[in-house]
């Protein structure tokens, strides 16, 4: 399948059968050591999926490149997942993010999983923090914007 690890535009995951609202995603493949006792991936594989891609969201959406001297901390307050199919060993996958909405603090990202049909869903709420004093930190106007004009996103009161 190929490129792995390495984030694709919208038109090579529109030809990989990713629906259109999906702008944001990389491929992979599933690995031994993702996988339980029972040969299939191990639910926490997923997060560190979400995660994986996560960084390399916000790096592209100018949120942050997590230089430590930003003082800018990107905090996972919360995260879930809805499983529709299990994986197994060697499966090519392609997980996406984009987000769905935002605060003054906050946004809530939505991710899926496609190898090629849909097989897992999760979404999680992150908040941005001052790193230096712990405060909530607005989001930067122009990183408001490029969730919009990306994702789709809404502002939420």
């Amino acid at each position: 399948m190929g490129p792995f690890l390495t984030p694709l535009d919208e038109a090579a995951l529109a030809a990989r059968g990713v629906p259109p609202e999906w702008r944001f995603g990389m491929a992979d493949r599933v690995r031994f050591a993702e996988l339980d006792p029972l040969r299939h991936v191990n639910h926490a594989a997923y997060l560190a999926w979400f995660e994986m891609l996560r960084v390399h969201y916000v790096r592209d959406i100018g949120l942050s490149s997590y230089d430590l001297a930003t003082g800018l901390e990107i905090v996972l307050k919360s995260i879930d997942c809805q499983y529709h199919a299990p994986m197994f060993l060697g499966e090519d996958y392609i997980v996406t993010a984009r987000t769905v909405g935002f605060r003054r603090t906050s946004f809530r990202m939505a991710y899926a999983v496609f190898a090629p049909d849909l097989r897992v869903e999760g979404s999680a709420l992150i908040v941005l923090l001052d790193r230096d004093t712990g405060a909530k930190t607005p989001i930067p106007e122009d990183v408001r914007a490029a969730f919009v004009a990306r994702d789709g996103a809404e502002a939420e009161s």
